[in-house]
């Protein structure tokens, strides 16, 4: 037995660096760009980081092609975990080396990776265009998942992909669209592609150049907002392009298997989604009323409404991008931006948060309380897309969101022993836990996180790793019974 420790292990490790291999890959573009852009000091920022993960990629790739490895949730939780936090410590490299000391590298890296789009740099505009590039890109890869990327590769191994998707992929439900994980693995991807595609075009109509169009298109649909600029997307001083980013902010939201079933035809499977349809709604309240508590602020509809819609979805998807200071807006609206906070997008989207299906399904079982108080002796369920819900599910979603508040209350707390003020601590807290990056007080939008100490930026980059990994699968390590044989 204790002959057979030391190669699990060794797998492990294959794995994780099997896993890591993308990085070469992303870190190509970056690499380009310096050489063309003549930072010089910045190419081996990205040329040392992807020539070591390339390496140690191929030789387990080679290894571990001989035998055959079966996943089981426990080994999931841990690769999907560590192949996170690794690629954060990776993903660091360049901006380290770019003159950022290794904690705020490092809060950038976890920022960009867990789409949290947070930063302690304070001239954005300053930095390496190389640097900007790969900010967006690790956005961008963030988002749609590194494990669910790199998750294709499973089957060549003989490897069960789907316990990676299923401790990765935010929401309380995993589904395969195809019977084939990697098949779903792909289909997701491609539909990814097609969108940033797509809003790339976009951009570039609304008169962006290519490179702030490109790194703005990755951002957007990893729900992530950072940009190329220090005033982000109101340095273009374009309707259309917010309109633009309000649209998609609002796809990049929805959970991603509805497209492929729009591509199929299934449009009952899409009107029937309950998910879909609150996510609509919630945005449509919030963004209706905040048009009508600005109309005294702007005076006219359109305005009130343009900057209301953006807010709104913004918020809602925890992108966290800001056209506005909207701490100085009515208490009616930013009460308004402070409960879309506690939602977040769907599940199986890019976006953090709880999840919208959580809130419908706690919603609905509150409902079935109140019955019972009428009807003692009746039998109550929830339904989901039409159909009756699991009872397991309710009891999963109460529990995600009691977790959810228990760690945020806990950041608060030690936020505030920090010495920054109870509501600042609190909201900075909420945003990091929901991924969204900005929010009221010291993270307000024209704030970073440059003024914390290094032991909160620490606190902060694990805690936004575990809520892009919905908690669970970094909670379950720290509990002893997993660590059991």
């Amino acid at each position: 037995m204790r002959q057979a420790e030391p190669a699990k292990h060794q797998i492990i490790f294959r794995l994780w660096a099997l896993l890591l291999g993308f990085f070469p890959v992303i870190m190509l573009p970056p690499l380009i760009m310096a050489v063309v852009a003549g930072e010089r000091y910045m190419i081996g920022s990205f040329a040392i980081p992807s020539g070591i993960t390339a390496i140690l990629a191929l030789f387990s790739f080679n290894s571990l092609r001989k035998i055959k490895v079966l996943l089981n949730a426990k080994l999931g939780f841990l690769l999907v975990c560590g192949t996170w936090i690794w690629a954060s410590f990776i993903g660091a490299v360049p901006f380290y080396l770019a003159g950022l000391n290794f904690t705020d590298a490092f809060f950038e890296s976890a920022c960009t990776f867990a789409t949290t789009g947070g930063t302690t740099v304070g001239n954005i505009e300053a930095m390496p265009v190389s640097l900007l590039l790969w900010r967006s890109l690790a956005h961008w890869f963030g988002g749609i998942g590194i494990v669910l990327i790199s998750v294709a590769l499973m089957p060549l191994l003989g490897v069960g992909g789907f316990q990676l998707v299923k401790a990765e992929a935010p929401g309380p439900e995993k589904e395969k669209i195809t019977p084939r994980v990697a098949a779903t693995a792909k289909i997701l991807w491609l539909v990814y592609c097609a969108l940033t595609f797509v809003l790339f075009g976009l951009y570039l109509l609304g008169g962006m150049n290519w490179f702030d169009a490109l790194c703005h298109a990755l951002s957007t649909m990893a729900s992530g907002g950072v940009s190329t600029k220090n005033a982000g997307l109101v340095a273009f001083n374009s309707s259309f392009i917010e309109a633009v980013a309000t649209v998609f902010m609002l796809l990049a939201g929805i959970n991603f298997s509805l497209y492929y079933r729009l591509l199929q035809g299934k449009f009952s499977d899409i009107k029937n989604n309950t998910e879909l349809r609150a996510y609509l709604v919630i945005f449509a309240v919030a963004a209706g009323i905040i048009t009508l508590s600005l109309l005294p602020v702007y005076g006219s509809f359109a305005s009130a409404l343009r900057y209301a819609a953006y807010q709104s979805a913004s918020m809602l998807s925890t992108t966290g991008a800001a056209i506005a200071d909207y701490e100085t807006w009515p208490a009616l609206a930013r009460m308004v931006l402070f409960g879309l906070m506690f939602i977040g997008g769907c599940s199986g989207s890019t976006a953090g948060g709880i999840k919208v299906i959580r809130h419908v399904i706690l919603w609905k079982q509150i409902g079935n309380e109140l019955r019972k108080v009428v009807y003692p002796r009746g039998i109550f369920s929830i339904q989901l897309n039409k159909r009756v819900g699991r009872k397991d599910v309710i009891y999963g979603a109460a529990a995600f969101i009691f977790v959810y508040m228990a760690i945020i209350t806990a950041t608060t707390l030690i936020t505030a022993a920090s010495g920054t003020d109870i509501f600042s601590s609190f909201s900075v807290s909420l945003s990091i836990m929901g991924n969204i990056g900005v929010g009221f007080g010291v993270a307000s939008p024209f704030h970073n996180y440059s003024s914390f100490p290094d032991h909160i930026k620490w606190l902060y980059s694990f805690v936004m790793i575990a809520g892009r990994l919905e908690i669970w699968t970094m909670l379950i390590l720290f509990n002893p019974v997993y660590w059991r044989k």
